[in-house]
């Protein structure tokens, strides 16, 4: 069968307080029919609305900057783009990671000023900001479609949906039914009943029952699928989210699937695609002399397990390095517990639960488990325990510097010489550094100082002075003396 034209694929995106969530929100209860609405959960990741009878699927992709990777492979996978630009803010720097994920998969984009009903509401600030960052709207110099929203009344949303049809008609989405199914994986989560589950958005093709969907390293046999709504349906079409489980492993978001028809195929398909994946970057390996922290992750969904490897890969130490032992999605377990123990490592867990088994044993083991459910909270406890990891390091910090002219006596203990300031402050009682040619050779203490023969108790200006050395090795001319402080890191 030829290719048609397919309902198009939207990714909603944008800053996480811009209203994203409740622009999709207004649209799913207005624009789906009222018994498929009703069975929609509030957290789905992606539902087919239908505005002047034509189908739309829309992905909500993570606003929080930490879903960068996510939010990259969802523009990546849509048709069209619609950035969100709250009316009281404008842009703001999660609009730029946005926006750039949306350039770098090419795909084309229209903008939605949301919260217009808001006192502080001030459209044309925000398009202001817009054409500021290179964004130029219809109007303004540009060919880039907007349309001013309210989430609240629900004003502008059936002209922005009709700029997303106008912008479907121009980018043409084309599909054929009749080919095997293929697309990606927008989301997974293991499910206590079913095992590892992954929600799929098919691209072309139709995904039908008696098939296995194989993604990355991990494959399922397509027992049932469930659409949007969660109702059980013998096959999905073009641009369609489906939901599948039985999965060998959790998929992560973003790969793409194809299908096998057979279980044999689809194992060796995903054999041959697990070895070609590269190991995880976030899994940094240990190095001499740095301490590590080693870390099991269990989160909710794959995604949020990307969004804290994402996270995870901006701490840094001098001294230490986060080591991820192992990640996964569902409860934390006794296993987890064990690998962790066995490596002297925490476990971090992100909207998930600990069973009791696991609990048990963290405390008699003392394995700390730490629960979040804000990442940033989540980032900023990992810093701090990786701060406690590290070895604490001393060094000598620099203070002043002065050149020797001419040694005056010398003693066993004690050196008086004429000294040049070079840079810095001397301090009596600082202790110094005796160099010469460059090396180290002697270490003492600034018992006395003195300009125009008078005692001070620092030099720290231009010119010659005079100074006592609490210090067993002669000084000669040219040597450097170096006051100096330890620091401990």
């Amino acid at each position: 069968m030829a290719r048609a034209a397919r309902p198009p694929i939207i990714a909603v995106m944008g800053h996480i307080d811009h209203g994203k969530s409740s622009l999709l929100d207004y649209i799913r209860k207005t624009n789906v029919t009222a018994g498929e609405a009703g069975g929609i959960t509030q957290h789905v990741s992606a539902y087919v609305a239908e505005h002047n009878g034509r189908a739309i699927t829309f992905l909500d992709t993570p606003g929080h900057e930490a879903f960068k990777t996510t939010r990259a492979r969802g523009a990546a996978s849509a048709d069209i783009a619609i950035l969100v630009v709250a009316a009281d803010e404008g842009f703001m720097p999660q609009t730029q990671d946005a926006l750039d994920a949306i350039t770098g998969s090419g795909i084309p984009f229209l903008v939605a000023i949301t919260k217009i009903d808001k006192n502080n509401a001030d459209v044309d600030r925000a398009k202001t900001s817009l054409l500021e960052h290179g964004i130029y709207l219809e109007g303004l110099g540009g060919d880039i479609a907007y349309a001013p929203v309210s989430s609240k009344t629900g004003e502008g949303v059936p002209e922005l949906l009709d700029l997303v049809l106008l912008a479907t008609d121009l980018a043409e989405p084309m599909a054929d039914a009749d080919a095997s199914a293929q697309g990606f994986v927008l989301e997974s989560s293991q499910d206590p009943k079913r095992g590892a589950s992954a929600t799929l958005i098919v691209k072309d093709g139709t995904l039908r029952t008696g098939t296995f969907v194989v993604a990355g390293g991990a494959f399922a046999p397509v027992r049932f699928i469930e659409d949007f709504r969660g109702a059980r349906v013998p096959e999905a079409k073009p641009s369609a989210p489906a939901r599948v489980s039985g999965f060998s492993a959790l998929p992560a978001a973003g790969t793409p699937f194809t299908i096998a028809a057979s279980k044999k195929e689809a194992e060796a398909l995903a054999k041959e695609q697990a070895a070609e994946k590269a190991a995880p970057a976030a899994a940094v390996a240990a190095e001499a002399g740095v301490a590590e922290l080693p870390l099991v992750i269990k989160a909710d969904v794959q995604g949020s397990v990307d969004a804290i490897l994402h996270e995870l890969a901006k701490i840094t130490h001098e001294n230490a390095k986060i080591r991820v032992l192992a990640t996964g999605v569902g409860a934390v377990s006794e296993g987890d517990e064990k690998i962790a123990h066995a490596a002297g490592g925490s476990i971090v867990a992100f909207n998930t639960n600990i069973d009791a088994i696991a609990r048990d044993t963290a405390l008699r083991d003392g394995v700390p488990i730490e629960s979040f459910t804000i990442i940033y909270e989540l980032a900023e406890k990992v810093a701090e325990l990786l701060a406690l990891r590290a070895p604490v390091v001393e060094r000598d910090e620099e203070l002043g510097r002065a050149k020797v002219l001419k040694p005056f006596s010398s003693s066993a203990k004690k050196q008086v010489l004429g000294a040049r300031f070079v840079t810095g402050t001397l301090a009596l009682g600082a202790q110094v550094k005796l160099v010469r040619a460059g090396e180290e050779i002697a270490r003492g203490k600034i018992t006395n100082l003195q300009q125009a023969r008078a005692n001070v108790s620092s030099v720290g200006v231009e010119g010659d002075f005079g100074m006592e050395l609490e210090l067993r090795v002669p000084v000669v001319y040219g040597d450097e003396v170096v006051a100096f402080t330890r620091t401990k890191s």
